[in-house]
């Protein structure tokens, strides 16, 4: 990859720049803003009792939401015509009512500024004391709060579908993020105080880095300068000892003089790179699980691109991890391999067991499912974007031949936690700018993968919008008919509690999928934190917690689950590993050397195919 120089500013910038560098225009500014709030107390107009006619909180106005002069207001007749578009509807009197309790709230914050009293502020992007220090700054944080009170109340207000409701309660709360006075300078009087304390240089250094992610197409989350891919992330030794158009195989150096004889293939998420799983030493489920000796074969997912365009959900099940199977069966002699699915990983995989079931085969001696959907019920946060009407649009785009682009991916999960992952970062790189700190997890978040557009198109659709995986024979796949009930394998189910992409109750529903027989073959594991922290939690770290419950009953609920769930300190690795080592088989000398003679070791890991950029890929 080129490596570009962020671009440098125009010298009509330049001169602007040094004359913000200048503390006597800091100084200046500051007593501007004090005279703009002066002047905005003496125009402020009443807000008069209107019936059914909210006054609009102030996102029509100046970022931060207090009321300006000439704010927009709420017409109920487009308002409940809006919604009545959407099979959605609101009770006029609950508006009303609403209305009613802004204007009561608004008056009492109205009168407690002008009697100097501070208003309590409760959001955490708006807690240092700089916003309580000034008069401007606290009103315009308590009211961007109040604002944001109403909006969600008005949203929780509207009858509808769960899935009208969710997504409309989605809409408002991005609204109301991106609007918070935390986003702006001229409302963001900690980035307001830095700029004097630095005379300029905060802002010098903050227009540099949005000129720098302007070029990268990104937000920078991370100092992305400090790893590379092979060398401080992805780094576990080992060799690439087959690859195809979709992924590369590879399989991992022994780290103990003697290994269980069967070995274990990882399936990690193909929306993701794989080396979430082998971060760094410290933080590596791969390199643990080598250090417990065991042979560990991993699926390196190919960044997509125009030569697999058209590549579908069977490719990926049958050309991809049912070929990886036969491969690792073949290289370690085993009739049987354990395998582990993480993600998206993990409803291929299971697919692909499914898939060899039908063919009557059974190649598995364990099955790790992490954070992983086969029940499709409830698909948390994610759901705002599935439906038929905007998966039609993208099958016309991209159902036949295309692609799924990295960097929409990006931003629609970036869109689930907008504060912690967009707006937090506006506000410290730009505003304030402080340089981003490295760390390893941010810096895999931020390079992202694209995907065939075939193959995505018939996830969401069978998947997400259908949830066809969990009936029997509903999908046909390698031409035969899917049943999740015909594997048999040991299972070990993990889920993380707070996890808002996979919710925990969602990957507990696979209990009742696989070993339909003889459910007492799944064991199932809660741990804390969400999607991704939840799954890299370290045994050597000592951190967090998990849940188990061995005594549950077969058929009991995730709610009946819980409540007889025994809490443990720690990492859940440790459980994983004990399970793992059960279905390892006896102990042999550990392989010289990688691969076989059919297979022979192509280039070192971490590969070819995941270093390439996904913003490489598609225009």
């Amino acid at each position: 990859m080129n490596k570009q120089n962020p671009q440098q500013p125009s010298p009509d910038v330049s001169a602007w720049l040094a004359q913000m560098s200048d503390p006597k225009f800091w100084t200046s500014l500051q007593s501007q803003f004090q005279s703009q709030f002066e002047q905005f107390k003496s125009h402020l107009p009443p807000m008069p009792a209107m019936p059914g006619i909210p006054q609009m909180p102030g996102f029509q106005g100046f970022p931060g939401g207090a009321m300006p002069p000439g704010a927009g207001q709420i017409d109920p007749t487009v308002l409940l015509k809006q919604l009545g578009d959407l099979g959605a509807s609101l009770d006029p009197a609950e508006l009303v009512r609403l209305q009613q309790d802004y204007t009561r709230e608004f008056g009492e914050l109205w009168q407690s500024m002008l009697a100097a009293k501070t208003p309590a502020i409760t959001d955490r992007r708006l807690s240092a004391p700089a916003w309580q220090e000034h008069p401007y700054f606290a009103f315009q944080a308590a009211a961007y709060q109040l604002n944001s009170r109403f909006l969600l109340a008005l949203a929780d207000a509207v009858k509808g579908t769960e899935k009208v409701r969710h997504k409309l309660r989605f809409a408002v709360q991005q609204m109301i993020d991106a609007m918070s006075p935390a986003n702006f300078l001229a409302t963001n009087p900690v980035a307001q105080q830095k700029i004097l304390e630095t005379r300029g240089e905060s802002l010098t250094q903050g227009i540099a880095q949005l000129l720098a992610d302007l070029q990268k197409g990104h937000i920078s989350q991370t100092d992305e300068t400090a790893f590379e891919v092979g060398r401080d992330v992805g780094a576990s030794a080992g060799s690439v000892i087959f690859e195809n158009e979709l992924f590369q195989l590879i399989q991992y150096a022994p780290l103990t003089k003697t290994v269980h004889s069967v070995p274990l293939l990882i399936v990690p998420p193909c929306i993701n790179k794989f080396y979430i799983l082998d971060l760094q030493p410290q933080n590596s489920l791969v390199r643990y699980t080598v250090e417990q000796g065991h042979t560990v074969f991993l699926i390196s997912w190919r960044n997509a691109d125009a030569a697999v365009e058209t590549a579908t959900w069977e490719n990926y099940v049958d050309d991809a991890v049912v070929r990886s199977i036969h491969i690792v069966q073949e290289i370690s002699k085993q009739p049987q391999i354990n395998a582990l699915g993480f993600c998206v990983g993990g409803t291929i995989l299971s697919c692909a067991l499914a898939l060899l079931a039908a063919r009557g085969e059974d190649p598995v001696a364990s099955l790790t499912l992490l954070t992983t959907f086969l029940d499709f019920s409830d698909t948390g946060a994610i759901d705002v974007y599935i439906d038929e009407m905007q998966l039609a649009l993208r099958e016309q785009m991209i159902g036949q031949r295309g692609l799924m682009a990295g960097r929409d991916f990006a931003s629609a999960f970036s869109s689930l936690r907008p504060n912690d992952l967009l707006w937090n970062y506006v506000e410290s790189n730009y505003l304030k700018g402080e340089k981003p700190s490295a760390f390893d997890l941010l810096y895999w978040n931020a390079d992202s993968t694209n995907l065939p557009g075939p193959m995505f198109c018939y996830y969401l659709r069978h998947m997400y919008l259908e949830n066809a995986l969990k009936e029997p024979g509903r999908l046909t796949v390698g031409g035969e008919k899917i049943d999740l009930r015909k594997i048999t394998a040991p299972a070990f189910i993990y889920a993380s509690r707070d996890d808002h992409i996979v919710p925990w109750k969602s990957a507990y529903a696979s209990l009742d999928l696989i070993n339909a027989g003889k459910r007492s073959n799944n064991r199932f594991v809660l741990g804390a934190s969400g999607h991704i922290a939840g799954v890299i939690n370290p045994a050597s770290k000592n951190k967090r917690n998990y849940w188990v419950n061995d005594k549950a009953k077969a058929g009991s609920d995730a709610d009946a689950w819980m409540a007889g769930a025994t809490e443990h300190p720690g990492s859940w690795w440790g459980e994983w590993a004990a399970f793992l080592g059960k279905h390892g088989g006896r102990k042999v000398a550990a392989p010289k050397n990688p691969g076989s003679t059919r297979y022979k070791p192509i280039e070192p890991a971490p590969g070819r195919y995941v270093k390439v950029k996904a913003d490489q890929l598609v225009a």
